[in-house]
């Protein structure tokens, strides 16, 4: 579903709550900016509100941003430090709550070199060619992204793979 229609959301929900279909409600690249309706519909949503959140429906979404909405430094400058924990200002609870609300993350983190190319290797099992090279190609394709995860190295397989193609194609 677009962004746009997640002020909606508390009404769909309700037309397929009693329904005995499953549903997989998909957004795609989800992130909001400063006063933006759409994810406090989203929140009610995924936890609920006064009602319960209902059982036929699930929220998948991917997101570039971990916090979903966007975080300013005079925000953070409210956080204290009580009894060694740190307690962030309202503002920064709000938006920190929405990402919290979702059951399961899988992140894409920096790796290093070594786990790069035994990623990288995972997905070229059956390759014939100089390993050596595949990793340098590698290495450097990690480079010209700035950086080494499981992400850029499928990002890596899929551009090797359509240059493979391309080449044997043209033989």
């Amino acid at each position: 579903m677009d962004k746009s229609d997640l002020v909606n959301l508390p009404e769909i929900v309700d037309d397929i709550r009693d329904l005995p279909q499953r549903f997989i409600l998909f957004c795609d690249d989800l992130s909001f900016e400063a006063g933006e309706p759409g994810y406090k519909a989203l929140k009610s949503v995924l936890e609920g509100s006064v009602e319960l959140p209902p059982d036929n429906v699930q929220v998948y979404a991917t997101s570039n941003r971990r916090h979903l909405l966007p975080e300013y430094m005079e925000e953070n400058q409210g956080a204290k430090l009580v009894g060694g924990e740190i307690h962030f200002p309202e503002a920064i609870e709000e938006k920190i709550s929405l990402s919290d609300r979702f059951g399961l993350w899988l992140s894409f983190y920096p790796v290093g070199q070594n786990e790069y190319l035994a990623i990288v290797d995972s997905y070229f099992p059956d390759y014939r060619g100089d390993r050596t090279e595949l990793h340098a190609a590698a290495k450097q394709f990690a480079l010209a992204r700035g950086g080494r995860s499981g992400r850029v190295a499928k990002q890596f397989y899929n551009e090797f793979a359509t240059q493979e193609s391309d080449c044997l194609s043209r033989k």
